[in-house]
């Protein structure tokens, strides 16, 4: 009962609710980004290229570890 007295109450509330002018209006013919906008997104590029070299160089270097050949090493026993 709960239940459908919500759903009731819900939709209601969508068809009564008008549409908003920002919905409603059509795009501008030009859409133009702001300088503080692009600087954002450059800024926003630049932190993320920052944070990939580090990355990629910890990669490559994990990379090596795993698929290289092990090295024999020499390991001299003292008998005392």
């Amino acid at each position: 009962m709960k239940n459908i007295a919500r759903n009731c109450i819900i939709a209601l509330i969508c068809l009564l609710t008008p549409v908003p002018a920002a919905f409603a209006a059509t795009a501008p013919a030009e859409q133009g980004g702001s300088l503080l906008l692009t600087l954002f997104l450059g800024f926003f590029a630049l932190i993320v290229v920052f944070q990939l070299v580090p990355a990629c160089i910890l990669f490559v270097g994990m990379l090596k570890g795993l698929f290289a050949r092990e090295q024999k090493s020499e390991e001299k026993e003292s008998h005392i």
